[in-house]
């Protein structure tokens, strides 16, 4: 049910060129946290501008801020996650590891076959919905489930595990107040939603969107940078007339899609999977779900989150968080829609979709490579510019060509080794672009440009460069 070997594979390239390390590496790391190297960052941002473009810049109605992650203590009290932001846990009494029953489960479901597989975590489904704590530890001793670390099934009741981190705000110790660094980065919107609506004279239905740091106390955090103790968010919500929640839902459903499907990646490759458990604050709930190298995975979620969070902080603020519609002459509070998609799954899925291991392999040759396809506008590095020798003027003509490109995208300049050794490293890290400027181009201002993926080449003007990236590399 899993390719746990394509998974060593990325996360050894990711190590090898420079785009995600472990952290602390040289003090053995953190367990689920990681950094982002050279590669790795360009990538991110590039994924995060995509997203940020297509939901402020190509929508009339949606606006952006960024919410600071310290927030007053009683804004989780307000939305439910001082009581509610729990998973259920199960300690293993001889390793004294701890779990999280879905993760074990899951995990023990992917060594089955696909159909004993799947009937068990529907069976996990109806028990976690049900919240029957009792028939999940039952269902995991019945299938002989065993820690990993003492090999025994000697497991403890499943039981509430709350996973906020907190921290203390003051300068004195003794005058400290706890606070909570943010579990998700919603509620800055919600707090700022009248701020937003009355300065920027919003209109329902309008959205407010937001990306930035969040942090979960994981207890059992695997899939690489899947699930992280610290990662970032990409939301909106989106304020609209009460009743009129499920048409939005099915919008930003479609919506959402089809942004996804705008990365090149195909529709067999995503589904959608409905919540058995509605969260506390929804009346819908979805989440598309990418097929990565552990199985089909959340990678965004949309919810329908009702008149909730507003209704919360109105009460516990005691401030009105109400609209005035002045098409019907009326005060209510807004429902929400929500899309909130990790930028952290979304560089996995895109490492996911783009890492190839390909056999070039001839009759007379043995050869091969590893290429990430990226699709060119969120490629890290877009164009790389590869003088034949570095003498006779051609390093001059190279640098050249960067100074004029590099204030639109980003170019990388390299004369070391063959040419084909350099094409093969601009492979790896997933540059769509080679072009190589030789002693042709001297005499007619011409150059080779040689395309990533089908690794075919063309002459083709050195002043026409700039201009054939750029067309290559436009997001709309």
């Amino acid at each position: 049910m899993a390719n746990d070997n394509k998974l060593q594979n990325i996360i050894g390239h990711c190590k090898e060129y420079g785009f995600v390390f472990q952290s602390s590496e040289i003090y053995d790391g953190l367990s689920a946290v990681y950094d982002y190297g050279q590669l790795g960052v360009e990538l991110k941002r590039n994924i995060r501008d995509y997203w940020w473009r297509s939901m402020t810049q190509m929508h009339d109605n949606i606006v952006g801020i960024d919410a600071a992650i310290f927030m007053h203590p009683t804004v989780w009290k307000a939305s439910g996650h001082v009581d509610n932001f729990s998973d259920p846990m199960i300690d293993n009494k001889d390793s004294q590891k701890r779990y999280r029953v879905d993760h074990l489960i899951e995990g023990f479901a992917e060594t089955l076959d696909k159909e004993k597989g799947d009937a068990m975590l529907q069976q996990m489904d109806q028990l976690l919905a049900a919240n029957d704590f009792a028939g999940i530890k039952q269902l995991i001793e019945d299938n002989k489930i065993s820690c990993a670390i003492s090999g025994t099934c000697n497991w403890t009741d499943v039981r509430q595990f709350n996973l906020m981190f907190s921290t203390e705000i003051g300068s004195v110790a003794e005058e400290a107040n706890v606070i909570y660094l943010r579990p998700e980065t919603a509620q800055g919107i919600f707090v700022n939603f009248l701020n937003v609506q009355k300065t920027g004279r919003m209109k329902i239905p309008f959205g407010i969107a937001q990306t930035g740091k969040a942090f979960r106390n994981e207890i059992v955090a695997r899939g690489f940078i899947f699930r992280m103790r610290e990662f970032e968010q990409m939301e909106m919500q989106f304020f609209i007339k009460p009743g009129t929640q499920k048409e939005w839902y099915e919008y930003w459903k479609e919506t959402r899609m089809k942004w996804h499907l705008s990365l090149g990646i195909g529709a067999d490759k995503y589904r959608f999977h409905d919540h058995v458990k509605l969260a506390h604050y929804a009346d819908a709930a979805c989440d598309i779900e990418y097929d990565f190298p552990m199985g089909f995975k959340e990678v965004e979620g949309i919810h329908s989150r009702t008149d909730f969070d507003l209704k919360q902080h109105q009460q516990y603020s005691g401030k009105k968080l109400t609209y005035f519609d002045t098409d019907i002459n009326q005060h209510y509070v807004p429902y929400v829609i929500e899309t909130s998609i990790g930028l952290d799954r979304t560089v996995m899925m895109l490492l996911s979709e783009a890492y190839k291991e390909e056999d070039l392999s001839t009759a007379d040759k043995q050869d091969n490579r590893v290429v990430l396809s990226f699709p060119p506008m969120l490629a890290p590095v877009k164009l790389a510019v590869l003088p034949l020798t570095k003498k006779d003027g051609l390093p001059e003509i190279a640098r050249e060509l960067i100074d004029q490109c590099k204030p639109y995208f980003k170019c990388f300049y390299e004369e070391k080794d063959s040419i084909g050794k350099r094409y093969r490293r601009q492979d790896a890290i997933g540059t769509p672009f080679c072009v190589t400027i030789d002693h042709q181009t001297k005499e007619d201002q011409t150059v080779t440009i040689r395309y990533r993926d089908s690794m075919t080449q063309e002459r083709i003007a050195l002043a026409d460069v700039k201009a054939l990236v750029m067309d290559k590399i436009k997001m709309f």
